[in-house]
């Protein structure tokens, strides 16, 4: 098959196929700002057109990192028990998470105190990351109380009684807080200008930056282990 053949074909497959194929994919999808948890079932051409970026360049970077060593030695988690890929999660994500919320609201509170009234943005971001770290919080608590111990225990053999029938049904519930996270992480990116740093900006305002940006991308490698891994495993599980 020619090199434009194989491209045509690997850009009709589904973003999450090739997060889970290509370890080093979700760096990259990340890097590009293609979306790869929520909007992971698109075909790769459809989510480069989304994202303004070219399609035979994306599809480039993948075959290239298909060859790395460093893929080639990562962590399988769609071949992980679900005690494994759960125990990552929390520990790798959640945990930090709850770390970096307050961190963050606090730096929200000194930068908005000193540049709000010239950079009026920053009360619209500050609104909407409060509602999304109180969002947060209720799921970190449902999936590590709820959801996740059901999973645990369901492999090995003694799933408990529950009040929630299916486990399509809180799985249902725990994507669509997904899509709001994912779109109020939208919508502080679009407010900032893609967290251009003001002229003026202290070390204050660099810092809230920088964290919303790796809250970003923390967010979006959480999301996909949950949404195109656990959650898929689980509902075929059942």
């Amino acid at each position: 098959m020619t090199m434009a053949g194989t491209m045509s074909a690997t850009a009709g497959r589904t973003v999450r196929e090739l997060a889970l194929e290509i370890p080093q994919a979700a760096r990259i999808f990340e890097s590009l700002g293609i979306d790869y948890c929520c909007g992971g079932m698109k075909p790769l051409g459809e989510a480069c057109k989304a994202a303004g970026v070219d399609a035979e360049q994306v599809l480039s970077k993948l075959q290239q990192a298909e060859l790395e060593p460093e893929s080639k030695a990562a962590q399988d988690w769609p071949a992980s028990s679900f005690a494994e890929l759960i125990a990552h999660i929390v520990s790798a994500y959640h945990e930090p998470l709850r770390l970096e919320l307050p961190r963050i609201s606090s730096l929200f509170n000194k930068v908005c105190a000193a540049h709000a009234a010239k950079h009026g943005e920053l009360q619209d971001m500050q609104i909407t990351f409060s509602a999304l770290a109180d969002e947060l919080q209720s799921h970190l608590m449902k999936e590590e109380q709820i959801l996740f111990p059901y999973l645990v225990q369901t492999e090995q053999g003694a799933a408990p009684h529950t009040c929630f029938g299916s486990v399509q049904n809180p799985i249902r519930m725990m994507m669509s807080e997904h899509d709001s996270a994912g779109a109020a992480l939208r919508r502080m990116r679009t407010l900032s200008n893609d967290y251009a740093i003001p002229a003026d900006a202290c070390i204050s305002y660099s810092k809230l930056y920088e964290a919303l940006r790796g809250l970003e991308a923390d967010l979006h490698q959480h999301i996909h282990l949950e949404n195109n891994i656990l959650f898929p495993r689980a509902v075929g599980m059942e």
